[in-house]
């Protein structure tokens, strides 16, 4: 269903802001979009969150100024245009979000149609890693595998499927190990999720990389790869896709994380001080836990070894293969601890 909604006014930015504010704003208003504004409330532009890894890999960085990624004269209406007019508009432009401007270029709405297309069909596979035993999330996961704990009153692996079958996966390949049974007497062959369901049955933990010496036979298209423990809104057909145009071997999906130091550090030179920096922040690129492979990856396993996936990347660089980062903004949460299981209810409300 198309929309008008006052949500706009929190993804305005001024000209002024930085990438690393930009990511913020995509991460906490969740529309996909970010409308830059001027002192006036004169729109700029848009940035949407392939502006922002397009900037990455030009060598941006965090502190680089929007006006480095900001994508000028964007697609607009007028506030008077008919719901129809809009709707044929953003079905001939494939837009989901539409600004609407007046006969000033300030910003006075927005639109919003999420689900204006049906996904594409993809015949690639989806592999989710759930062999593991899930000891940080103990006692819930003490007879029960981690995948099926449920958050907001649903299983985990629940969420990962839904969010793959939004993009147009129908085919998925799970890997059981601990309590393995119980996932497969849940989700069945996948028919009551409208999905096909495999299954790898690991006979020892075989790692989130080891698992894929499985695979009998060897994909015949580029596949995805995900935790079983992960909730989040990352697209998994613009991953792919971002895999496929760049020609990579392995793409790692990675996620800006920030740390700040508790205490003043004290830089010197010698003995003597030359600078003190109040509780600085690091900032640094963690792995999400959601790949993209080529089919020949799987050549690189031996069958049976436990191997986790960072090591593989390791084995695909030190063959000068080519492996990418694929930067994330958008939510995410590794439900590994008791913690997590509150910060995941949170996000789920918020999907």
């Amino acid at each position: 269903m198309i929309q008008k909604t006052d949500i706009w006014l929190e993804t305005c930015l001024p000209y002024e802001s930085n990438i690393q504010q930009a990511i913020s704003n995509l991460d906490r208003v969740a529309l996909k979009i970010i409308l830059v504004v001027n002192a006036s409330g004169v729109l700029e532009g848009t940035i949407s969150d392939g502006d922002i890894r397009r900037g990455f890999l030009k060598g941006l960085n965090l502190d680089s100024p929007i006006s480095e990624i900001i994508h000028r004269n964007p697609f607009v209406v007028s506030p008077g245009l008919s719901r129809d007019k809009v709707l044929g508009l953003m079905t001939e432009k494939q837009v989901q979000q539409v600004p609407i401007v007046n006969d000033e270029y300030r910003v006075v709405g927005l639109h919003l149609w999420d689900k204006i297309y049906q996904p594409v069909k993809r015949e690639n596979k989806v592999v989710i890693m759930a062999g593991g035993m899930g000891k940080r999330l103990l006692p819930y996961t003490q007879d029960c595998p981690k995948p099926l704990v449920k958050v907001a009153g649903r299983p985990i692996i629940e969420y990962i499927i839904e969010r793959a079958k939004e993009d147009g996966f129908e085919n998925f390949i799970i890997s059981v190990f601990h309590l393995g049974h119980m996932i497969e007497q849940h989700l069945g062959d996948g028919s009551s999720f409208g999905i096909n369901i495999e299954y790898l049955r690991e006979d020892k933990p075989l790692g989130t990389a080891g698992a894929l010496s499985l695979l009998s036979p060897k994909p015949e298209l580029p596949f995805v790869i995900t935790n079983g423990d992960v909730i989040t809104d990352i697209s998994y057909s613009q991953l792919l896709d971002f895999h496929v145009q760049h020609g990579a071997l392995a793409t790692m999906a990675v996620r800006s994380h920030e740390w700040q130091n508790p205490f003043g550090v004290v830089e010197t030179s010698g003995l003597e001080i030359i600078n003190i920096v109040e509780k600085p922040i690091q900032r640094s690129h963690i792995n999400a836990g959601i790949y993209a492979l080529e089919p020949d990856v799987i050549d690189l396993l031996m069958e049976g070894e436990c191997l986790d996936m960072p090591s593989m990347f390791y084995k695909i660089m030190d063959r000068k293969g080519k492996a990418f980062a694929y930067p994330m903004h958008e939510q995410w949460l590794d439900v590994g601890r008791p913690d997590d299981l509150t910060l995941a209810e949170n996000l789920t409300e918020k999907r």
